[in-house]
């Protein structure tokens, strides 16, 4: 999975973060710290988004697989997923040919959007090739768009990190059990027996 651009530092909620931590406001010193807080908060979302799967702020990706599980749907890495804006079998020497989007469709629900061949199967993934998607995921380019609950795990999970920042024990520096509780009804459960996307 390649992030194509990285969320914005002005899609961050580093005011909202300020209030959390109870820093002082209207001094001319006031941004001093900004770009310290905005790396815990890029911190937090990270870890977030590595643990549930679902990305907080929306951007563009691109995942390639070397083949499919199913011969007729792929589940794809993340969600939420609103948009598949590439599909590309690119051979063993490079070269990359366009899936005709008659040929498949984006079929959201479950845990993670599905790409569905719609008649008959996925196409063939050549020896030493891939398949490549683009994607466009996340709840939305703004903070307002983030469910609730995962914003403020993610406040929770920044702060963690802030007021622990010098302390690299373990225990200090595990997930606190409040960050963890918000998150697990997004979490997924990962069974594999083997095999591709």
């Amino acid at each position: 999975m390649v992030e194509e651009l990285i969320v914005p530092e002005a899609a961050l909620p580093v005011a909202g973060f300020k209030a959390h931590l109870r820093l002082g406001s209207g001094f001319a010193e006031d941004s001093l710290q900004d770009v310290v807080l905005v790396g815990f908060l890029r911190a937090a979302m990270a870890a977030i988004e590595g643990r549930t799967g679902k990305l907080l702020l929306q951007r563009d990706l691109i995942w390639q697989t070397e083949g499919w599980r199913h011969p007729d749907r792929v589940t794809l890495p993340v969600a939420p997923v609103s948009a598949v804006t590439a599909f590309e079998i690119v051979d063993g020497a490079g070269v990359a040919v366009a899936v005709d989007p008659a040929l498949w469709r984006l079929a959201p629900g479950g845990q993670n959007g599905t790409v569905v061949a719609t008649t008959g199967t996925l196409p063939v993934i050549p020896a030493n090739g891939h398949a490549r998607f683009g994607l466009v995921a996340g709840y939305g380019p703004s903070w307002a768009d983030v469910p609730a609950d995962l914003a403020q795990a993610m406040l929770m999970l920044a702060a963690h990190y802030y007021e622990y920042r010098t302390d690299t024990a373990l225990e200090a520096g595990c997930m606190p059990f409040g960050v963890t509780a918000l998150i697990e009804r997004y979490r997924q459960v990962r069974l594999s027996f083997g095999g591709q996307a």
